[in-house]
């Protein structure tokens, strides 16, 4: 078992799993996230917390990590799903924060710390890590067609809770003030960019190199 892979997947976790404490923290106490500048009640916060896809990317991304870090070679049918599904968001977080959401953001602080360690650190540590040590292959057909579930139903569930409650995670969701033409064109682009995210996550995961490397 390569002690490499094993400490490089542990930091990961670190980061990943250090970055999401602090910006709860940072939610109990009542700091905004992103551009919400809302007061509300912290159980209305601590929903909001968990319903940013950054942050349940970041989730599955240190969930991968830890298992990882006891066992670089870990498999499973269900941890494949988790952990294709965790790259693939990580890189979609990576993207969608640089073009979309960094403009948008004046942030200052310990809320500074945990939008560049959650959109940036941790989407190159994880992505970085998984190029470079794997484990693959493991990624078939099956595992992405069961992750790809995951941004659907996330996307759904965000337009149906924020027509609901007029709050959404990212203000180019938001059909009250962007109007609904704008909002599906980002829900295709969004859709269709994960796709491609997901195909060239299993393109790399069966054409790369096996890692760790096969025994002699």
């Amino acid at each position: 078992m390569d002690p490499w892979a094993r400490r490089w997947h542990a930091l990961t976790a670190v980061v990943a799993v250090v970055a999401l404490i602090v910006q709860l923290l940072l939610i109990v106490f009542g700091e905004p996230v992103l551009v919400d500048q809302a007061r509300v009640g912290l159980p209305t916060r601590l929903g909001r917390f968990v319903s940013y896809f950054t942050i349940q990317s970041n989730v599955l991304v240190a969930y991968a990590a830890i298992t990882l870090a006891r066992d670089a070679e870990r498999d499973g049918s269900i941890w494949r799903v988790l952990r294709a599904a965790g790259v693939a968001g990580i890189t979609l977080t990576g993207i969608v924060h640089f073009f979309l959401l960094r403009p948008l953001l004046d942030l200052d602080g310990l809320s500074y710390v945990c939008d560049k360690l959650l959109h940036m650190v941790v989407p190159l540590l994880a992505v970085g890590g998984w190029l470079a040590l794997g484990p693959r292959p493991r990624i078939t057909l099956r595992e992405v067609g069961w992750a790809l579930l995951w941004p659907v139903a996330w996307l759904a569930w965000t337009l149906v809770v924020g027509g609901l409650s007029g709050w959404f995670p990212y203000p180019f969701l938001d059909f009250d003030e962007e109007g609904w033409a704008s909002v599906l064109v980002v829900c295709v682009g969004i859709t269709v960019l994960f796709v491609l995210v997901m195909a060239s996550v299993r393109f790399a995961d069966r054409r790369l190199a096996p890692r760790p490397a096969p025994s002699m």
